[in-house]
């Protein structure tokens, strides 16, 4: 049966404090709509970085040809390469000329489970999991297909982000994971009890993320 297509989240979603969407894209729907077929998950994990105050953000140096996607307009993928590897999908936040954005960091699969599959299966080696399909941020881009063309395309066509929701009680802020600098901040919120939830699972006690931005 032909998946059913979801209200498509507007730039003006975006286009608020960076903790604000990162808390809101919890429970929404990731899709991609590619050659191959359709593949979407539930957004189930991300991480805020905002502005060049933020040790852990691409803008702490300033503005790069690299990062300039952050200072432009909301609703915008912000694709990077990895440490060589991995292509990380981001979504762009608040004003123009304030660099911001949310990584998308885990999603759980909902349509697509055999294209993603073998887009995520090494030649000789089982498929994982299904929670572990898009389990980390580097694991959903190769499930989603997403590559450095998809840098600064807007979030809204074939790769598109469609309203969800998630009951606030099953929300709790982490700190974010896999920096040098800028760990100590929880600007990580996830889906509490998700299997496909990545890394660590420390639990800021306020429920709260903190500290907050000047600009939150």
């Amino acid at each position: 049966m032909p998946r059913r297509a979801g209200r498509v989240l507007p730039a003006s979603f975006y286009a608020r404090p960076t903790l604000v969407v990162a808390r809101e894209l919890l429970g929404a729907l990731l899709v991609h709509d590619s050659a191959d077929g359709v593949v979407a998950g539930r957004i189930v994990e991300v991480e805020a970085y905002i502005g060049e105050s933020d040790p852990g953000c691409h803008a702490a140096a300033g503005p790069t040809p690299r990062n300039r996607p952050l200072y432009e307009a909301p609703g915008h993928a912000y694709v990077y390469l990895n440490y060589g590897v991995h292509c990380l999908l981001n979504a762009v936040t608040e004003d123009h000329g304030h660099p911001a954005a949310v990584l998308l960091r885990a999603v759980e699969p909902r349509d697509g489970l055999a294209l993603m599959r073998a887009r995520r299966t090494r030649e000789g080696q089982p498929p994982p999991l299904d929670a572990a399909l898009c389990r980390g941020p580097g694991n959903l881009s190769r499930a989603f297909a997403v590559a450095l063309a998809h840098n600064r395309v807007p979030l809204s066509g074939a790769l598109r982000i469609e309203a969800g929701e998630v009951a606030s009680s099953d929300v709790r802020w982490t700190r974010r994971i896999g920096l040098t600098r800028g760990g100590d901040r929880y600007w990580r919120p996830v889906v509490a009890g998700s299997a496909a939830v990545s890394g660590t699972r420390l639990w800021n006690a306020d429920a709260r993320p903190r500290p907050w931005p000047a600009r939150a």
